[in-house]
């Protein structure tokens, strides 16, 4: 699904120019129930509605639509649970029977179009195909990470005021069971809003209370439900709701608009990814984060491709050879993953030997995303797997990538520490303070000039005014994306740090990425953060926090870094701390939490996010700094 170009750079300017038909040759590739009046036309505020009047159904072009086709058979979902010992699949006519049912459920229980339903799941195809059959009955689901705290949920539960909540009786955390009854039911007595009724998909390691009061069973219901089919819905409709963290701690609802974002992931699926039709997409991520709604469920199923569900962790479940066992056992094409997860891959195998053996020739590329990708895990990836390694930069926002490399098109050059350039329709510049474009090179606010292409969310559920805040107020005609860096005199973008970390030390900005950059470089490190931390003198100065790789000890890695960040970035660094310590504190889905060490380095109490990974590994900074903060 891609429109044809001798090279990209004329595909690019094609959709600035001319968006229109750009775009709209892209969405004539889906299937319509009624064609758009108008491709691109104005929305409520400054960000624009694709494809008005139009009306069409995610779930029927993510599978009905193959199976019509004559591809029934083929296999729709692969999963891989190495936590619980088990692999299977399912067809593509499998799963329309099993979103078919399960829409008749929903709708034997009164819901319809426009009704919001919470979804509260681990990996699995259980969490796909309750997604999709809230697609096929034209509701909109809102997922949950499986195992998110009570107080985090009953917030969302609040907002988004769910009709019904689809669950898995538990999650399983490595070895650890984690019943989700027990947060849900301390959910529910915190919420202002009632939920009618919880549909739990049992699970044998550890099963839901079915006795409790407006709880349902998910076999017994789909096995009573009738078979439905696909309701038409609008272009301009939400299809989903997905709440990520605010900076004032209120969670926002990113809404997704349905035939924008089918259009968007079309072309990425073979544009960006190189994944034709029939071929295997594994995305490492959970359905609970942006990249497991687009990469996960929709962007390949769209396209006709099998999509790996993965339960696990890259290292641990078994081990840190996981990745390339699976890769190899179903000929994975595309691989998307994380950073931090190729990193924790390096810490415990840095000689890679856990690859060897393994026969990844299907392998095309291997994608990553989430945060920024250090040139050193880049290379480390390159040589590896002798594949071309891609970082990209996307947002929870914005549903797909900024920039990337457009293997499907063309490949273009591959610099490390770049995000490359951006993709169609996002048109990219770098702003000083004042609104102004800076030079090549130098830092800035990176932001996108306006109107947004397909797929980009249009507002924030029940908060147009916050969402003009957050994004749109501060550069008049621009969307601001929050991250800073530069772009290079090839039109290369470095996405470095968020704005909220540059450092500035007596007036000089630094990115807190290019010191660990240098940090990262150095043979004992398997992972690092720099931040500012607040200095009497300077306003800020720059400190280093370092993880050593399994087995390594250095007496002197503090002297060496120190010296190396002297020597790459200068003396103006003041770059004079460094801390060893057993893990860096990170979100779920592996950012790191360079605000929360910053503000426990200056005497604060942080303000954690809900998706903390693990927040006994704040403990350790507490003590670092010796500081009595209150319990977080």
């Amino acid at each position: 699904m891609k429109t044809e170009f001798d090279n990209y750079g004329e595909l690019s300017r094609f959709s600035l120019e001319d968006p229109e038909q750009f775009w709209g040759e892209v969405a004539e590739k889906l299937d319509w129930d009624r064609k758009w009046d108008t491709v691109v036309g104005p929305g409520e505020g400054p960000i624009p509605r694709w494809f008005g009047g139009g009306e069409l159904n995610a779930c029927y072009n993510c599978v009905d639509r193959h199976v019509e086709a004559g591809f029934g058979d083929e296999v729709a979902i692969i999963f891989e649970s190495p936590v619980t010992e088990t692999s299977r699949q399912l067809s593509f006519s499998e799963l329309q029977e099993a979103t078919a049912r399960l829409g008749g459920a929903m709708r034997k229980r009164g819901l319809g179009k426009g009704d919001r339903v919470l979804i509260y799941m681990p990996n699995s195809p259980e969490a796909v195909i309750a997604m999709l059959a809230c697609a096929r009955i034209g509701a909109i689901h809102s997922v949950v990470f499986g195992g998110f705290a009570a107080r985090e949920l009953a917030v969302r539960i609040d907002d988004a005021t769910p009709k019904l909540v689809l669950a898995a009786s538990c999650g399983i955390e490595g070895a650890k069971i984690l019943p989700y009854q027990p947060i849900l039911e301390e959910a529910y007595a915190i919420a202002s809003h009632v939920v009618d009724a919880t549909l739990y998909w049992q699970r044998d390691q550890g099963p839901a209370d079915l006795t409790a009061e407006h709880t349902l069973d998910w076999c017994s219901e789909l096995a009573a439900a009738s078979l439905v089919d696909c309701i038409p819905v609008a272009a301009t409709d939400p299809l989903y709701i997905l709440y990520t963290s605010g900076t004032t701690g209120q969670p926002k609802g990113i809404v997704r608009d349905t035939g924008g974002y089918l259009a968007a992931l079309a072309w990425t699926m073979e544009g960006l990814y190189n994944c034709p039709p029939g071929e295997t997409y594994w995305a490492a991520s959970d359905v609970g984060w942006v990249v497991g709604h687009s990469y996960i469920v929709y962007g390949p199923l769209l396209n006709r491709n099998t999509t790996v569900v993965f339960e696990g962790k890259p290292i641990g479940t078994p081990d840190a050879g996981i990745f390339w066992q699976i890769m190899a056992k179903h000929k994975v094409r595309s691989f998307f993953t994380a950073p931090t997860a190729i990193r924790a891959i390096k810490q415990v195998d840095p000689e890679g030997a856990l690859v060897e053996g393994r026969d990844l020739s299907s392998l095309q590329a291997v994608y990553l995303a989430g945060e920024r990708t250090d040139p050193s895990t880049l290379k480390w990836t390159e040589r590896l797997l002798n594949k071309p390694v891609v970082d990209h930069w996307w947002q929870t926002e914005t549903g797909w990538a900024i920039c990337g490399n457009p293997l499907g098109v063309e490949q273009l050059p591959i610099k490390a520490g770049s995000t490359s350039i951006p993709m169609p329709g996002w048109q990219i510049e770098c702003l000083d303070e004042d609104g102004n474009a800076v030079a090549p090179n130098e830092t800035g606010a990176i932001v996108a000039k306006l109107p947004l292409p397909p797929g980009a969310a249009p507002t924030l559920w029940n908060a147009e005014e916050r969402y003009f805040e957050a994004y749109l107020e501060r550069y008049d005609g621009y969307y601001l994306s929050g991250d800073a860096g530069f772009i290079d005199e090839d039109g290369f973008v470095f996405v470095m740090t968020r704005i909220d970390d540059v450092i500035n030390v007596a007036g000089h900005r630094l990115s807190s990425s290019a010191i660990e950059e240098v940090l990262a470089t150095n043979a004992s490190v398997a992972e690092c953060a720099a931040v500012g931390i607040h200095d009497d003198l300077k306003g800020q100065v720059p400190a280093g926090f370092v993880v050593l790789k399994a087995g390594t000890e250095n007496s002197q890695i503090a002297e060496e870094l120190i010296a190396d960040v002297r020597r790459e970035i200068g003396p103006v660094a003041a770059f004079k701390r460094v801390y060893v310590v057993s893990k860096l504190p990170k979100t779920r889905s592996g950012k790191i939490l360079r605000r929360n060490i910053r503000q426990i380095a200056d005497g604060d109490v942080p303000t954690v996010p809900a998706t903390i990974e693990d927040r006994a590994v704040l403990d350790e900074f507490f003590q670092l700094f010796e500081q009595k903060a209150e319990s977080v």
